[in-house]
């Protein structure tokens, strides 16, 4: 195994057994930290208030709109596929998209009105009043994040942002905003993922098991 040195050229560098398992010990137990620090500062509220604004759209059968970027993007494709397709149960589809999924809008757009705007002008193009815009994004200050999320309101569409610790710009744009309690890229994504199934249990079972939450 090689890894860049300080001048970025490659070294020829051979970690022992010892040290990859020590890694992988530190990275588990750095999750777990940031996980369990989830059920502290008001995380959860904001789980449960930004759960109940989707069931309610999906019981409109409004439309849930995911954004993201780089690995967020992925990530925000996962959570609408799990809404679209199946969570846990067979049941009736949910009206789902990851906008970033279409690939020819987004180069499009990107290519002549910038590329802060392919999130915001697909938004323009197929929302209506009531649907609900789900944004995943570790700091919070994406310019296509944060033209989405300025947008929203003017459309009639609730929005909801994912982010890190700080929320960044879209702790004030975002209807709700739920802060992973990390400033790491990886811990952040990775609860976001946990907190994302979360809400889509949530929501399937409360669409078609008549779950009353408290």
């Amino acid at each position: 195994m090689t890894r860049p040195t300080a001048d970025g050229k490659m070294s020829a560098f051979q970690p022992t057994d010892d040290q990859l398992q020590s890694t992988v010990e530190q990275r588990v137990l750095d999750s777990i930290e940031v996980r369990r620090s989830l059920l502290e500062g008001g995380v959860l509220g904001e789980v449960a208030a930004a759960a109940r604004v989707v069931i309610d759209a999906a019981r409109r059968r409004s439309t849930i709109f995911f954004i993201g970027n780089g690995g967020s993007s992925a990530d925000a494709g996962h959570l609408a596929a799990e809404l679209l397709g199946r969570f846990r149960i067979d049941r009736e589809p949910l009206a789902a998209l990851a906008l970033a999924d279409n690939t020819a809008a987004m180069t499009a757009i990107g290519n002549d009105y910038g590329y802060a705007e392919v999130f915001s002008r697909q938004l323009r193009g197929v929302s209506h009043p009531g649907d609900v815009l789900v944004g995943l994004s570790t700091s919070g200050n994406s310019p296509n994040m944060v033209r989405a999320f300025e947008v929203a309101p003017q459309l009639g569409v609730t929005s909801v942002a994912l982010t890190g610790a700080g929320g960044g710009r879209l702790l004030r744009l975002a209807d709700h905003c739920v802060r992973i309690p990390s400033e790491e890229t990886a811990r952040i994504q990775e609860c976001q993922v946990l907190l994302g199934h979360t809400l889509c249990e949530i929501v399937e079972d409360a669409v078609f098991h008549s779950l009353v939450l408290t």
